[in-house]
Parts: C-alpha cells; structure tokens; sequence
C-alpha cells in the first residue's frame, strides 16, 4: 500500500498525540484506554475530516475546481472543515445543510453556524429534514457549471474511497507511534457515520497485517443498513489502494445500542461520558459523534467486552464546537467526581 503516490494537500504538520487516560482506566476498572488526538489535527477547529481532505481537496486542485459543494447537518463538522479547506486554497465554497428531526435552522445558531459564517460560505442552502441531500449537492454543482464555472463535490462527511485514504494513512501513524512506544493495541474504537473513518482503518489495518479489531460505535443507523454500508466502503477502499480484500467484510463490526432516538437526537450516556471525560481528563468531546461513541465504550467496558489486560484505543474524531450550539444539554449533572 504505497499511499505517496497519491496527490495529498498537507494540513497538519505532525502526527496527533496517542495519549493514555489514566483516570479513565481507572474509574472504570477495565482495559487500559488510550486516546488518538485527532481533534487535534490542522484546519479550523481540528477533526477527522481533516485527514479525508488531505486527499480530496487534492484531487480537486489536480481538476481544477474553483468552487467546493459539500453538505451536510445543521452542526456539520464536515462543512466547517472543508470550507476551512477551500479557504486555505483559495477557493469558493458552498453548502447544503439538511434540518435535523426536531431542529429547525436558526441563521443565529453558535457554534459551527457561526464559524460557517466567520469562515466566508459562499452561500448556504437549507432543506428540510429527510431531503435528498446528495441530489441537491448535484443540482447546486449542475448550477455552477451553467454559470461558468469548476464545481468539486465532496461526498457528505467526505467518506468515499479516495477521502477514506486518509485514515488508511492514520492506520499507518497509529502502527508507526505504537511501535516506537513499544505500545501493543488489541482494539480501536471509533464513530461509525458516514463510514470514510471507519472503512479506512480497516483497510489500513488490514494491510499492515495487524491483528487490531476496529470496533465501529454507530452514531446514525441501526446496523442492518450501517453495516452493509460500511462493509461496501471497505471493499471500495481495499479496491482503490489494490488491497486484497478477502476476508475483510469480517473485520467490519458496528454497536447500535448507542445511537439513541437518531442522528443529531441527545442520549443520557452520551451526556454522561461527555461530562466523565472532561471531568477526569480535560478533554472536550462532543454531542453528535464522540460523546455517543465514548458512551458506547463505557457501556462495553462495563459489560466485560474488553480483557483487563487489552489496550484500547479512543479515536477522538474532533467536533467540540458544536457543544456550544447547545449548552443545555449539560445543565444536568449525570457524572460527578
């Protein structure tokens, strides 16, 4: 898996800390937890996209793209990052925003609404909830087009198989960090979306022939649709970096309990590991992807999931502005020390 030959934009100038939660682990009695710090990565505000863009933003550079269309949430921390993107490269960028189930748009909204607005979107299109998001990317990209111009569309979450290079990449800085600390991992876990994080781990994984087991916490469907899903977007990453794939739809494993009434939709664990995790370590998570997530950990933890012995290791996939959007959230206590 020779992943130079693949034209990549660089925007994160070291690899992100792989740091151990000695709190964490000790609270909850179970394996020793480590964190990947990839909300720690470049662009405004740090996140997982950050990686996927690497390569996508790339790729439309090399088309000469002069506009970006990409979509997503009301909160998405897809969109803040690729606008961050298409600024740093001097582009235009415009997005598609869908309503959440019981959240209308507010055009005042903190959080990433603000940063959309702080960060220049050329323009931002709103439609309601249940919206073919991706018809209207393609018909904002077909109006582009008419009037003259170079539209790129970046896939919602960037999870296709090019942007899932980018953590078949971090597959490989994980192995290198773990090697030179003489750290040896049995499990990832990691948000289980749009499937680009996940699937690229995998592969990544997979061909370096390491014997770790991604555990993928759903955060939007229920596994009889996330699982073929992101069983499709490994083969298609294996495909793309001409990585056999045998056996690889075995190594896709996916936990719905955590998902709560829906995508976007709070749940009391994810309240709780939010507050556990900035209360024993004095790190941010956020309410949509890694609160669920780390909610799906501890939960599994205290099932006997893992061995006291294995090493487990959190891949904190970013989105910490959005909990400004909602503060509420966490006027209830669920963790105290």
């Amino acid at each position: 898996m020779l992943l130079a030959k693949y034209p990549r934009r660089s925007y994160t100038h070291a690899k992100t800390p792989v740091e151990k939660l000695p709190h964490l682990t000790k609270l909850l009695n179970g394996p020793s937890i480590y964190i990947k710090r990839d909300d720690l990565l470049g662009l405004a505000g740090g996140g997982n996209k950050t990686r996927k863009l690497e390569f996508l933003i790339a790729d439309a550079l090399r088309k000469g793209a002069d506009t970006i269309v990409t979509g997503g949430a009301l909160q998405s921390n897809h969109c803040r990052l690729t606008l961050a993107a298409a600024v740093k490269e001097g582009l235009k960028c415009q997005l598609v925003l869908e309503e959440g189930i019981a959240t209308p748009y507010e055009p005042g909204a903190n959080g990433n609404n603000l940063l959309f607005k702080l960060l220049g979107a050329e323009s931002i299109k709103v439609v309601p909830h249940g919206s073919d998001i991706i018809a209207e990317m393609q018909t904002l990209s077909e109006e582009l087009t008419m009037a003259g111009r170079t539209p790129y569309v970046i896939p919602i979450g960037g999870s296709n198989a090019l942007g899932s290079v980018g953590y078949a990449a971090c597959a490989q800085e994980i192995l290198q960090q773990t090697f030179e600390d003489g750290l040896v991992l049995d499990d990832v876990v990691v948000a289980s979306g749009s499937g680009g994080t996940q699937a690229g781990l995998i592969v990544g994984l997979h061909a370096s022939s390491a014997p770790i087991t991604v555990h993928g916490i759903n955060v939007s469907r229920p596994n009889e649709t996330q699982i073929p899903k992101i069983t499709d977007l490994v083969q298609q990453t294996a495909d793309y970096l001409n990585v056999s794939a045998n056996h690889l739809a075995d190594h896709v494993h996916c936990y719905d309990g955590y998902v709560g009434e829906g995508y976007t939709i709070p749940t009391q664990g994810m309240i709780e590991a939010v507050q556990m995790l900035a209360r024993t370590e004095g790190i941010l998570l956020d309410s949509v992807y890694t609160g669920k997530v780390m909610a799906g950990l501890i939960d599994l933890i205290r099932k006997g999931a893992f061995k006291k012995e294995d090493n487990v290791l959190f891949v904190h996939t970013g989105g910490s502005p959005s909990l400004y959007a909602t503060p509420a959230l966490f006027d209830e206590d669920l963790f105290a020390l």
